[in-house]
């Protein structure tokens, strides 16, 4: 689908120069002589490079169409992730680099949004928010208050998070997916 340069948003996707580059960032740029631009830093979903590009407003770009399918997490083995269709109970399987550090939040049975772009799989969109047990933390000091300071916390799944100093070991925490950040206690 074709779009003005001026329509670009963060988050986006779009084909250009024969590759599928996602938006970083972008910036709407009217300088005091000439036209107005779109200044777009994208990165390759393929070959994982950047490239900063500038688009005259007047230009227009094309913006991949994308299929999203909802999907539960099964298991996982040394190199991919398995995941079913509840409705179809297909499965596909997802190497562990297209997922990344995200990867550890997988819990069995979690529902999540996999973005297929000419039936191969590019994205994998966990839900917002997951429950994350603490394995161990760093004792808070005396004095300390809530909102000065956060301190290290390791999950049982093997990431680390900054979490306020009245989390211990063994609590359940909900962590945001999008930013790997603590939200709350449960």
């Amino acid at each position: 689908m074709k779009i003005n340069a001026g329509e670009i948003r963060v988050g986006m996707l779009l084909e250009h120069k024969n590759d599928l580059w996602q938006v970083l960032k972008t910036q709407h740029v009217k300088p005091g002589k000439g036209g107005a631009f779109a200044q777009v830093e994208m990165k390759s979903v393929n070959k994982n490079t950047k490239l900063n590009e500038r688009f005259r407003s007047n230009e227009t770009v094309e913006k991949a169409s994308l299929e999203e399918t909802n999907f539960n997490y099964s298991y996982e083995d040394l190199e991919n992730y398995f995941f079913i269709n509840p409705k179809t109970f297909e499965q596909i399987e997802i190497q562990k680099n297209l997922v990344g550090e995200k990867g550890k939040l997988l819990t069995e049975n979690l529902n999540v949004k996999i973005s297929f772009y000419n039936d191969n799989p590019i994205f994998v969109d966990l839900p917002n928010h997951v429950t994350c047990r603490i394995k161990n933390t760093d004792a808070a000091l005396k004095g300390q208050t809530v909102s000065s300071s956060y301190k290290p916390a390791k999950l049982e799944n093997g990431l680390s998070v900054q979490v306020p100093p009245f989390i211990e070991a063994g609590d359940n925490i909900i962590i945001d997916t999008r930013n790997l950040e603590y939200i709350k206690k449960i």
